[in-house]
């Protein structure tokens, strides 16, 4: 207690004891693939399709991260998280960009550019504009592409150096050393094409997509990112496809990544079938070769056919980027509690098998969720299954349900550590989650007319015996009764006769 000496008016703040859980992010993927350029191993945060493309380089032949971020991006997802992998170049010294040079500027091409790129240096619109005042225009082939209304003063927010650097997708502007800076002359030059170290990968293995945590690289360097709620691997089918891994080497890095997940405890791994399966024999894949069994983990058939820009034609892709995306936007529209199944996967304009309701009744029960093709409903995902064989967790939404629950209780009571355990405490942490998890039955995530009926929070003196707070232990114990989805909805039709009996008089 505060010590008052002489007479007055004081004002304290007092801390109430209500400290509202708040609930965490569930929609953050990660990504492992090959990229057209960029930093190897590292995960790098992208939060659009743009941003990707400025780390990694667009659409590249033989590539299916591209594909995966931008079917995630399109169907919902937020931020992600992108590991790149693969690639001989990743150990040669970097090549230096070729650079134009316009009046003390130095102009190069980005390495997503591409070729066929050129800068022309015009006047800047008005009557009489200022001597540091120019237009910048790129072009691609015979088309303006990126207009620019700089100066070469630097103290200006349309300094020419600045607004390139923040808008431009094609070229990267500075100013030559040595040089004063001046207002180049009207002119228009070629940008060489810019090196790219997207080599196709020589030699790729399952210790690369491993990692190391301790260097920070493949999975191992997702484990320090607490965001990541999923995890999808679309380019170990293109090393499969390549002959660079064969089933066996797929088998091994998808359980290295349900491993992963499982460990973390936070996150699900999002893993797609071999290519060019039959139905029949993707159930035998399943049960025979890949014998997956983990709550951590969802399996898609088959893939999706979807627009190539890189080759300017429809191609196969895996469905996992897709399939994240979708999570994502369930989860923002209905709640992580609701199932992602029975959403239009945008962007797929076909599937490389359509499947029928008996063939899918081979596969549902061995946990392959599938996609299918309804008739003016569009390509939709029809399946909400993990790979476990517990029932308690066969339901993905279960799943990633309990991962927000404890995450969120797990954050959200940090404040507990070191207080005096005692009633006043187990009194707190109660109501605390109390109030986090009756929000979460309000929002239709547990099961149960009251909330009573739908969980239980207990710290008392019962589960906190002296031995516990002798040990500094505080225990509580919670128990939530989740929905679970309706997967099979039946209908019993009967015939009714309303005939009435006949009163003889």
């Amino acid at each position: 207690m505060p010590q008052y000496l002489s007479p007055g008016v004081y004002v304290e703040e007092v801390q109430t004891g209500a400290r509202p859980i708040e609930g965490v992010g569930t929609a953050v993927a990660a990504f492992v693939g090959f990229a057209e350029h960029g930093p190897f191993h590292q995960p790098t945060l992208v939060t659009s399709w743009n941003q990707y493309v400025q780390h990694f380089g667009g659409f590249t032949e033989g590539a299916y991260l591209p594909h995966a971020v931008y079917g995630y991006f399109a169907n919902g997802g937020g931020a992600a998280y992108v590991v790149r992998v693969g690639g001989a170049a990743r150990d040669a010294e970097p090549v230096a960009p070729v650079p134009a040079t316009l009046g003390g500027l130095r102009i190069t091409a980005l390495p997503s550019a591409g070729a066929d790129v050129s800068v022309e240096v015009a006047d800047a619109d008005g009557e009489n504009p200022p001597e540091d005042r120019f237009k910048l225009l790129v072009r691609q082939g015979d088309r303006v592409v990126e207009t620019f209304d700089v100066s070469t003063r630097r103290n200006l927010k349309n300094y020419v150096v600045t607004q390139v650097a923040e808008r431009s997708k094609l070229i990267a502007v500075t100013e030559q050393a040595g040089t004063a800076l001046s207002r180049p002359d009207k002119q228009s030059v070629v940008l060489p094409a810019a090196p790219s170290d997207a080599a196709k990968p020589a030699k790729v293995d399952a210790n690369e997509y491993v990692g190391d945590a301790e260097a920070r690289t493949g999975f191992g360097g997702l484990e320090n990112v607490d965001e990541v709620t999923m995890v999808a691997v679309p380019d170990l089918m293109s090393a499969y496809q390549r002959g660079m891994i064969d089933l066996e080497g797929v088998k091994t890095v998808q359980n290295a990544v349900i491993a992963h997940c499982e460990r973390m405890g936070d996150r699900v791994a999002v893993l797609d079938a071999p290519p060019g399966l039959s139905p029949q024999r993707v159930r035998a894949w399943r049960q025979d070769e890949a014998n997956h069994d983990s709550r951590y983990a969802a399996l898609y058939y088959p893939w999706i056919t979807v627009f190539d820009p890189a080759t300017g034609r429809n191609a196969l892709v895996p469905p996992s980027g897709h399939v994240a995306g979708v999570w994502g936007r369930s989860d923002a529209e209905r709640g992580v509690h609701k199932a992602p199944a029975n959403e239009v996967v945008r962007g797929a304009v076909d599937l490389e098998t359509a499947l029928s309701k008996g063939e899918q009744d081979l596969l549902n029960p061995v946990g392959v969720n599938c996609l299918r093709s309804f008739p003016g409903r569009g390509i939709r995902i029809w399946g909400a299954r993990t790979l476990s064989s517990d029932p308690a967790w066969r339901y993905l939404n279960v799943r990633r349900l309990f991962n927000f629950l404890e995450e969120s209780i797990l954050i959200g009571t940090q404040w507990v550590v070191f207080e005096p355990n005692d009633d006043r405490l187990w009194a707190g942490i109660r109501r605390n989650i109390t109030a986090f998890l009756t929000e979460q039955w309000r929002q239709g995530a547990l099961f149960g007319r009251t909330p009573a009926e739908a969980f239980y929070v207990k710290c008392d003196r019962d589960n906190n015996p002296q031995e516990s707070i002798d040990l500094g232990q505080v225990v509580c114990e919670i128990g939530v009764a989740p929905v679970k989805p309706a997967e099979f909805v039946v209908f019993r039709l009967a015939q009714f006769s309303d005939n009435t009996s006949l009163v003889s008089e």
